[in-house]
């Protein structure tokens, strides 16, 4: 029996699904075939989709850590990198989900590293929505602050606006905060009750900006940060891209894969072309 296969994209990064007769189509088709072996496949597409991360980690690992600026020449592949990214994480979330399988540890380990990477390069080249409460903070100065760490939502109501930890300093400043800087760098945390509302807050906003009453880039901007925070503060090494899922809660990587799912859903909305299938 003729069985789909995954192919190279004619040279250029990435792969595609094809049909036994030889379509190109999305893994989230094939599993609804009869007989589909969802099972077999969609760890095929995770090994495939973590092959692409490490030649784009190969290719631009200096402009991912920021340890250079974009040159203009490489701007058309960067945008192209993220967008077979962001394109095959989607891919899998909704194959996932049709297949009905058990959440996979290894799917949010590879997963949030490609949409750690496609935050990276969007940042790079420009690409990136606002970050929650941004131009309206204070700017931190040298030395220690005196203060309070605190979530914030920029709006209440509208949670697709989204939020992020601010320390609220005692004579009245906003400093911008991070997961990591309350994780590592930070003393009287309660450590386990800020992870607690982080992962709220991000399960919140993914489900948020969903909604068709949402302004795409504005939301897009605030679901990239709280994953983008998330990420950074799971990864396995200061000078690494890769995540890790330290709880060992398959609710963490189900979190992760439905929140870089959304991210591009909602950027396909002006990113025109983002998911579409390679010509």
């Amino acid at each position: 029996m003729a069985l789909p296969r995954i192919d190279a994209t004619d040279g250029r990064l990435g792969f595609l699904w094809r049909t036994p007769e030889g379509r190109p189509t999305r893994l989230e088709e094939l599993v609804l075939l009869p007989g589909a072996e969802a099972d077999r496949w969609l760890p095929t597409h995770l090994e495939a989709l973590d092959d692409v991360l490490i030649e784009v980690a190969g290719r631009y690992g200096e402009i991912l850590g920021g340890g250079r600026r974009v040159h203009p020449d490489e701007l058309g592949a960067l945008a192209a990198a993220y967008r077979e990214i962001d394109r095959l994480s989607h891919e899998y979330a909704q194959a996932h989900r049709r297949a009905a399988l058990p959440d996979d540890r290894r799917a949010g380990q590879i997963v949030g590293t490609g949409a750690l990477m496609s935050i990276r390069l969007r940042t790079a080249i420009g690409l990136i929505g606002p970050a929650p409460f941004e131009g309206a903070l204070d700017v931190p100065d040298g030395g220690m602050v005196g203060g309070h760490a605190r979530f914030r939502w920029v709006d209440p109501v509208a949670r697709w606006h989204g939020g992020r930890w601010l320390v609220e300093t005692t004579d009245g400043r906003r400093l911008p905060a991070s997961l990591s800087l309350l994780l590592f760098d930070s003393s009287g945390v309660e450590k386990d009750g800020a992870l607690t509302e982080h992962r709220d807050a991000l399960a919140e906003v993914t489900d948020a900006v969903t909604g068709f009453d949402v302004e795409p880039m504005a939301a897009s901007g605030a679901l990239d940060w709280l994953l983008f925070d998330w990420l950074m503060a799971h990864r396995d090494g200061p000078d690494s891209g890769a995540v890790e899922i330290r709880s060992g809660l398959m609710s963490d990587a189900r979190m992760i894969v439905a929140a870089a799912e959304a991210s591009a859903s909602v950027r396909s909305r002006f990113d025109i072309g983002l998911l579409d299938l390679p010509a």
